[in-house]
């Protein structure tokens, strides 16, 4: 499974289509030059398309508000924790040097929960998170995160590691499994909004009773239809792929 989230990680990037309708532009050249010349095209259309932000915009948008988050000013105390996934940190190599701490774009995902923590007492923390990378690294995700959560400050005996899992679906069943987990208490899901609508189906049909807690959001309440950025555009062109195909691709085998 890790090994299809990763070419599907390949396979949704918009750069990457850019540069297969270019190979195969110039390579169909030699027999036709009108037909290469017209996939040559294309993925300059592709390149230009993927640079406006306003479908990609409207498109996580859609992600982000699928789930919504409880009430900010609402009581936590039926919650027994939360349930925080991996993602927010750089690869192992990043922290390496000690005292380093390497937060990635998802950065919001490990300072919320600190926050969340702090104004109340009685939440646990459990972090799922193993290697997202094809190859581990020297420290899990996991261990990163008790390196940050170290260096914050937080009390280690409120926190729970879960570090072998590489997907999602991992995420939820590896968790509950862990001693002294009880899947059946409520549950704060905390993870990068758009990543909610998957994340949630997938701990709920493993029986977790969680409440969703995005954060990280990406997109404006109101669209800008004028935003045009290669480098933004194409990043959450992937995110947003990624996140739809991710979904229904669990849906048709049955995780979610």
């Amino acid at each position: 499974m890790f090994v299809a989230s990763s070419l599907l990680s390949f396979a949704t990037q918009p750069l990457s289509w850019v540069l297969i309708l270019l190979a195969c532009g110039l390579l169909w050249m030699r027999r036709s030059r009108k037909a290469g010349m017209l996939l040559c095209q294309a993925a300059l259309a592709v390149l230009a398309f993927s640079g406006w932000l306003l479908p990609v915009d409207l498109l996580l948008h859609r992600l982000e508000s699928a789930a919504p988050p409880p009430d900010p000013h609402a009581s936590l105390k039926e919650y027994a924790g939360i349930v925080l996934l991996g993602g927010a940190l750089e690869r192992s190599e990043m922290w390496q040097q000690p005292g380093r701490i390497a937060l990635n774009s998802a950065g919001e995902r490990m300072i919320v929960p600190v926050a969340l923590l702090q104004r109340h007492p009685h939440l646990k923390l459990v972090f799922t998170g193993g290697e997202g990378n094809l190859r581990w690294g020297s420290l899990t995700e996991a261990d990163r995160a008790r390196i940050f959560f170290d260096s914050m400050g937080v009390d280690p005996s409120r926190i729970t590691y879960e570090s072998q899992s590489r997907t999602t679906f991992e995420n939820a069943t590896l968790s509950a499994a862990l001693p002294g987990i009880d899947k059946q208490q409520r549950w704060l899901l905390l993870t990068t909004a758009a990543h909610m609508p998957r994340s949630l189906g997938v701990f709920r049909s493993a029986g977790w009773n969680v409440t969703p807690y995005g954060v990280d959001y990406r997109t404006p309440d109101e669209p800008n239809w004028t935003g045009y950025s290669f480098a933004i555009g194409a990043e959450k062109w992937h995110y947003a792929l990624h996140e739809i195909i991710g979904y229904w691709a669990y849906r048709m085998t049955g995780r979610i």
